[in-house]
């Protein structure tokens, strides 16, 4: 039975690059709530993907919510730009931030929801003294930098860890989880605690699209 309070997110970094305006136009038509949108610096992650002019331009291609996911160092300086592209949810890493509340409470100022990641191997205690001050936990499933990798089966009971902090402190975060998401496991995350599950590779390499985000959203 579909879980309405699931959201399914595509990454759109596993899109077609070539096609992204037709990317766009086949996730107008599904049932997908958010595009997730990764943007890597090479520095903070080995990899660089794409930054403001993307999604400025994607902005103006569709209305669903845009998940702006920093995988970035110093993101401070750049949340305003962000908030200007068109960022609706603005994600930043604990592993990037030296003062994150202000991090979060710059992003709130401008107008954005404020979600904070965690790599692998963070333990999510460190919320604990921010969990009321945010509106989402991104629970990185895979090492951060690139697509197409194997879920981490303990990402599970950090998920677990997660729900029970926001139920204990009486929190309103929603918890996203991002790496490795098929139709195979998402049941077993939604089970966990999950809200929103990222689906990149599991969404874009598959012959229908939208079928699959469907399969998502009834996991």
């Amino acid at each position: 039975m579909e879980n309405r309070n699931t959201f399914i997110a595509p990454s759109l970094l596993a899109s077609n690059f070539l096609e992204l305006g037709k990317e766009v136009e086949m996730l107008n038509r599904s049932e997908a709530d958010w595009l997730h949108l990764d943007v890597m610096d090479g520095r903070f992650v080995p990899n660089i993907s794409f930054g403001l002019p993307v999604i400025s331009q994607l902005r103006k291609a569709t209305t669903k919510t845009f998940d702006v996911h920093l995988m970035i160092e110093e993101p401070e300086k750049y949340a305003e730009d962000f908030k200007k592209a068109g960022a609706d949810l603005l994600t930043v890493h604990y592993e990037a931030c030296t003062h994150l509340h202000r991090n979060i409470q710059q992003i709130k100022s401008l107008g954005m929801k404020a979600g904070v990641a965690l790599n692998p191997h963070t333990p999510v205690h460190l919320l604990e003294n921010i969990i009321n001050d945010i509106d989402l936990v991104l629970i990185m499933s895979v090492n951060p930098g690139f697509g197409g990798q194997h879920f981490i089966q303990r990402s599970l009971d950090k998920i677990r860890q997660t729900r029970e902090m926001i139920n204990h402190y009486k929190a309103h975060a929603l918890i996203e989880v991002d790496g490795g998401i098929t139709l195979d496991n998402a049941a077993s995350i939604l089970d966990a605690g999950a809200n929103v599950l990222v689906a990149g590779s599991s969404v874009f390499a598959s012959k229908d699209p939208e079928a699959t985000i469907s399969a998502l959203r009834k996991a």
